[in-house]
């Protein structure tokens, strides 16, 4: 008998279970988010049941808002945290936390940009053998130092660039003393012995490596923030292209570039923009990090596009909707023109990731001229609804009218620009 009635009881909470899970207001009320945020004077609305109602047990007034049968609607009027309360026949079921951001502005980019990079000391992409009397060896090799790492310092003695290492060279190979390195690897970093040789041919005492200290390349600006005069392009890492590992920055500058041709992009091969350095190559800006999210630094001139000059407020990551958008971009000259492009999707992230968007050049001017995307494009900003989403990253290789795109909100964040800030709990 209890068997019997424990089957019944199950089977109908189950039965329960499932129309419930199909019960229209159920999944709107499952849809409501725990948390919202927003700008301020900003608006937006949520799906709600109608036997659902909000209580605002805060007195602040940092939201507003507006509650029909089918949705709330809400405002955001001040900077600060507040809370709403959702009921059903009087009793509490969800909190919603809101947290509304002070307005915030900047400036966009498209700019057609030169970037050199100068590595922390010189870096080791490669070995060869060095001709001794006797036999055909790597020193640097024999010394366990591998591609990707970075020669810090010789004997005690900072190294800047490759300049600064021949002389350290010479004089060990003819005092046969070994030379002491300091090597960063990755986050690890050690001591290692290495002793030159003489290589018969060439007659000069040779590491065995091949070294590099610094690397050039062209981008595009994504942003500009007046007040910091903080920026940042590309929206993803510079890589060295024989490694093919990030380059670990010690400092670096970036100069204003114009783009002399496009090799059109198509299916299994990427286009490119050729440019070449401003004839000045003066200065505009340094580069003091490069990450995932692209290069950072701060500029030293104000700088505009000609086509959106005035700053322009930011979209969430949360915020971006699938559907028509722009990029600024130059393929000639040093023009910034926007092109018509289409978010294919975007996913909401709570934490920095690269690829947070999927992108679709529609644009028949742009797709005539470059094939869709194409390198050097990297950093371009996206405009959505008269507001900045994100930056072009990477195209698809066997599609370059598609690619993916980094949220702004993480770029803004790599810069070391707090949209977080002033937003302290108010009293309730």
């Amino acid at each position: 008998m209890y068997e019997q009635l424990r089957k019944i009881t199950g089977g109908i909470l189950l039965v329960s279970l499932l129309m419930l899970s199909v019960y229209k207001p159920f999944q709107q009320y499952i849809q409501i988010p725990n948390s919202i945020t927003l700008f301020e004077g900003q608006e937006q609305s949520i799906a709600k049941a109608s036997a659902v109602s909000v209580f605002k047990p805060s007195s602040s007034e940092n939201i507003g808002f507006q509650e029909s049968e089918q949705a709330i609607s809400l405002q955001g009027k001040f900077a600060g945290k507040d809370k709403l309360i959702l009921e059903i026949a009087g009793f509490p079921v969800k909190q919603v936390d809101v947290n509304v951001l002070k307005n915030f502005k900047i400036q966009p980019g498209g700019q057609s940009i030169g970037v050199k990079l100068n590595t922390l000391g010189v870096l080791v992409v490669g070995h060869h053998l060095v001709s001794a009397k006797n036999s055909k060896l790597s020193p640097g090799e024999a010394a366990e130092i591998k591609v990707g790492d970075i020669i810090t310092s010789i004997n005690g003695k900072k190294i800047n660039n490759m300049a600064d290492v021949a002389p350290f060279v010479d004089e060990a190979g003819k005092k046969g003393k070994p030379l002491a390195l300091s090597i960063q690897r990755g986050t690890e970093k050690f001591e290692t012995s290495l002793q030159p040789l003489l290589d018969q041919k060439e007659k000069a005492y040779k590491l065995g490596l091949y070294i590099r200290d610094s690397a050039a390349g062209i981008g595009t600006m994504t942003f500009y923030d007046p007040k910091s005069k903080k920026y940042g392009a590309l929206g993803h890492v510079i890589s060295d292209m024989d490694t093919k590992k990030p380059i670990v920055v010690e400092d670096g500058q970036i100069v204003k570039s114009t783009v002399t041709s496009i090799e059109k992009g198509k299916n299994g091969a990427p286009g490119e923009k050729l440019a070449r350095f401003s004839s000045d190559r003066e200065v505009i800006g340094n580069i003091t990090t490069n990450s995932p999210f692209g290069i950072f630094g701060k500029l030293h001139q104000k700088i505009s596009n000609g086509v959106f000059d005035k700053p322009m407020p930011i979209a969430l990551s949360n915020q971006v909707k699938e559907g028509p958008a722009q990029i600024l971009t130059v393929v000639d000259g040093n023009k910034v023109e926007a092109y018509d492009i289409e978010i294919v999707s975007t996913i909401p992230q709570k934490f920095p990731a690269t690829k947070g968007m999927v992108l679709k050049v529609v644009d028949s001017t742009l797709l005539s001229k470059t094939g869709g995307i194409v390198q050097g494009m990297s950093g371009s900003p996206i405009i959505q609804n008269g507001k900045i989403i994100g930056a072009v990253t990477h195209v698809f290789v066997n599609d370059p009218t598609s690619g993916y795109g980094v949220h702004i909100e993480w770029m803004l964040h790599e810069a070391g620009i707090n949209i977080y800030e002033k937003t302290a709990e108010k009293a309730s």
